[in-house]
């Protein structure tokens, strides 16, 4: 007879709970905000911000990460018609000249900012929020399994990165930015070693910066 421990980990995706609290607390629009793209060595920091009108989302939205490509290309299509959404990019440039964590809480912000509706509350992924918000928010660490709203804007946001860094594959085609999309993967490595940073990589960053020395001695 197997252990408690033996028996699998109960699996839950994301619900509007979260939505409807607010809702019950006098927020009439309430917005998730996520980003992708705070790990890799190079590129942008791509963040998202949505909102759907009361339970009109999608079927299956969860953390992009369970997802696979096709699932997140398919619910990208579906959240674009289904909620309000806005997208904001903090580039390579800006990472080295802010640090990661400063760009990206900017870049949180900009996506807000952009959108059509203005939000009476926001759902923020991680353990901090981002700087000068209109509205009333809330930090939701792991909001990307728990939120449909921050799942949402999860999936728009690495959707919209894959895509950048595909393009960046293809202008700098010896890194392979295509299939790791920056990260530290063995492949990325070798490619720094053997070519040296481009100016997509974020020289701010250590591995980077020490590739960048070894090429300067």
């Amino acid at each position: 007879m197997p252990r408690a421990s033996d028996s699998p980990v109960e699996y839950a995706p994301p619900t509007d709970r979260l939505e409807r609290r607010a809702r019950r607390r006098g927020a009439e629009l309430v917005a998730g905000v996520d980003e992708a793209g705070r790990g890799p060595l190079a590129g942008p920091v791509v963040t998202a911000a949505v909102v759907f009108a009361g339970r009109r989302f999608p079927e299956g939205l969860d953390d992009s990460k369970r997802l696979t490509g096709a699932e997140r290309e398919r619910l990208f299509e579906l959240i674009l018609a289904a909620g309000t959404v806005s997208i904001a990019i903090a580039s390579r440039a800006r990472i080295d000249r802010m640090n990661i964590l400063r760009a990206s809480l900017w870049a949180m912000s900009r996506a807000v900012a952009g959108l059509s509706c203005q939000p009476d509350h926001l759902l923020v992924d991680g353990n901090m929020l981002p700087p000068d918000l209109a509205c009333s928010a809330e930090a939701v660490i792991g909001g990307d399994a728990l939120s449909v709203s921050i799942a949402a804007a999860s999936i728009i946001a690495k959707v919209t990165r894959d895509r950048l860094m595909a393009n960046v594959g293809r202008a700098f085609p010896g890194y392979g930015f295509e299939r790791h999309m920056g990260y530290s993967t063995p492949e990325h490595f070798a490619a720094l070693r053997e070519h040296g940073p481009c100016p997509y990589h974020r020289q701010s960053f250590a591995p980077v910066r020490e590739q960048q020395l070894l090429l300067e001695i």
